[in-house]
């Protein structure tokens, strides 16, 4: 089992929304490297931090897991979606999701300042400047680490 951290705005898709729904496929992302990640490595089973993206106090807000491995966005084919790709056909996807289910909402958000203050966090990718991806691998010590300060 792998670990991992994906973002969205809360205004857009949050934590609650998916403890609403409990299963969603995350669609939309246009990014290769996150693209590559959900279609090549993220398996069924894998856990998965829910973080809260570009809003008042950017952080770690709950847990979900792969529930779906990596398979084709649907909304690349869909002209009605921001996120239609016209180079994307059904015999040649050019972008790739997985479907998540909610695990568990966190009793507070673990901010994205208190992540940057932990040792045992400096060479993750989220508190590194620069680091913009909205998909990136955890290791099982980060995890356990950012577990420890729920």
């Amino acid at each position: 089992m792998k670990y991992w951290l994906m973002k969205s705005e809360p205004d857009v898709f949050g934590i609650d929304d998916l403890k609403n729904v409990k299963v969603e496929p995350w669609d939309g992302v246009r990014n290769y490297q996150a693209r590559n990640m959900m279609r090549d490595q993220m398996k069924k089973g894998d856990k998965v931090f829910f973080y809260h993206s570009s809003c008042k106090v950017p952080g770690i807000v709950g847990i979900m897991k792969v529930l779906k491995e990596g398979h084709p966005d649907f909304s690349a084919l869909d002209p009605e979606s921001k996120y239609y790709d016209p180079k994307s056909t059904v015999e040649r996807p050019r972008w790739f999701m997985v479907s998540v289910g909610f695990v568990k909402k966190f009793e507070r958000t673990i901010s994205l300042e208190e992540l940057k203050k932990q040792t045992a966090l400096q060479n993750m990718p989220l508190v590194r400047k620069g680091s913009r991806l909205s998909i990136m691998p955890v290791t099982k010590t980060e995890w356990e680490t950012i577990l420890s300060l729920s």
